[in-house]
């Protein structure tokens, strides 16, 4: 193996400029590979990111809905066809029933790892002579730091702050500049039975989604029940954090029918989300691929044309004793040398690249947590360059070698 090895290198240098464009081909192609998929995956994770991260994998929560089986309908028989119209809802409550015993019992679960309450409340801020519709979300507020990233989506303020005191609130960007409020001063809320308190800005929230950021605004959850003159066990919502995401749209239905409530699963609640990243991701792959089988297309070309132009060095290379298998694997070593080559330089590449991007200013008024583009640095990319990579050039290199170990030395001398 020494041997041929020495041999391959020789015809390497031999067509030194065409190994080299070959090399540079492979290079060129895991390059933009790594590149590629780690920018767009970084973009992808920004982007539903921007939803994902907050939000519960399960919402536990009571809606508000018709009885599907009026009283009239206990009266009669089967026989009898009633006719309801405009039915309207039960006059209750949109709480949680027995909450705390649903987390108790949701503590317990192996599958869970997180789970916090939540009292979401209607109310309008009074700014003038102008009412501004909006939704407080009452929030425990260490939980909402440990599991869904609240304090990376704070533009100003501290959390601590709105987990300590009292009478606090964090307002949305679009919110606090309609209001034109900033940290420290006071606003007036009117809730919709006409409770009304002053509550202190302690902080402005920005999730990127400007519709959301003009209506949502956070405060502690015991905050928010005595705004609405709730006992301290009145939740709305219950958010479940899971070990596994994938097992969300399941254990959503078994919490539904065990705990007799309503039951939203992430994987529902974002399907489009989910859509997008894998259109983006399929599209990633597939140029990369390409770009690959290409640069194999070149070794291919630069092996066909030097067994062509190195038929007399085969010929004497056979009628010296070396076996067809012999001049095959000295055509295969000089396609895995230019591979391995070209993929080592292109690994580089590619992680040079990702950190030139890594470092290009992104602002955006959308985004303010994003100073710089997005990139994924997963091994995994590399790992996927780097093998495909090397079975294109094997492929590439297998049929020129198994033509170069078909040569008839006698014919090729008797030509000359």
């Amino acid at each position: 193996m020494r041997l041929l090895f020495s041999i391959s290198l020789t015809l390497l240098r031999a067509k030194l400029r065409q190994s080299i464009v070959a090399a540079v081909g492979v290079m060129f192609s895991i390059t933009m590979f790594v590149t590629l998929l780690g920018f767009m995956n970084g973009l992808n994770d920004l982007l539903d990111g921007l939803i994902l991260n907050r939000t519960p994998h399960i919402r536990l929560y009571n809606e508000l809905k018709a009885s599907p089986t009026q009283p009239i309908d206990l009266t009669t028989d089967s026989s009898t066809h009633n006719f309801v119209r405009n039915v309207k809802p039960k006059n209750e409550l949109p709480k949680l029933r027995n909450a705390q015993a649903i987390m108790d019992a949701l503590k317990k679960d192996p599958r869970v790892l997180a789970v916090s309450p939540r009292l979401v409340a209607q109310v309008f801020f009074n700014v003038g002579t102008v009412d501004l519709n909006a939704q407080v979300n009452g929030i425990d507020v260490t939980q909402e730091v440990l599991y869904y990233r609240f304090a990376d989506y704070l533009t100003e303020g501290d959390p601590h702050d709105l987990a300590t005191s009292a009478n606090t609130i964090v307002l949305g960007k679009g919110l606090a500049d309609m209001m034109e409020a900033s940290i420290g001063e006071t606003v007036q809320v009117t809730t919709a039975t006409g409770e009304r308190a002053m509550l202190r800005v302690s902080g402005i929230f920005q999730s990127g989604i400007a519709d959301a950021d003009k209506v949502q605004c956070y405060a502690n959850i015991k905050t928010v029940q005595k705004l609405l003159a709730r006992p301290s066990s009145y939740y709305t919502d219950i958010n479940v954090k899971l070990h596994d995401l994938l097992e969300a749209p399941v254990m959503a239905q078994e919490l539904a029918r065990r705990f007799d409530v309503d039951a939203l699963d992430i994987q529902t609640a974002n399907a489009q989300f989910e859509t997008g990243s894998d259109v983006r991701n399929i599209i990633s792959y597939a140029v990369g691929v390409v770009l690959l089988i290409v640069a194999g297309f070149g070794i291919y070309n630069i092996l066909n044309m030097m067994i062509y132009e190195k038929l007399d060095a085969i010929a004497i290379l056979k009628a010296t004793g070396f076996s067809g298998s012999d001049v095959r694997r000295i055509f295969l070593l000089l396609s895995m040398i230019i591979g391995i080559a070209g993929g080592v330089s292109g690994l580089i590449g590619g992680f040079t690249l990702q950190n030139i991007i890594d470092n290009i200013p992104f602002v955006t008024a959308a985004l303010p947590t994003v100073k710089t583009f997005p990139i994924d640095y997963s091994p995994k990319y590399y790992i996927i360059a780097v093998t495909f990579a090397l079975l294109t050039t094997w492929v590439a290199g297998w049929f020129p070698a198994r033509k170069a170990s078909q040569v008839d030395p006698v014919e090729i001398i008797r030509g000359k």
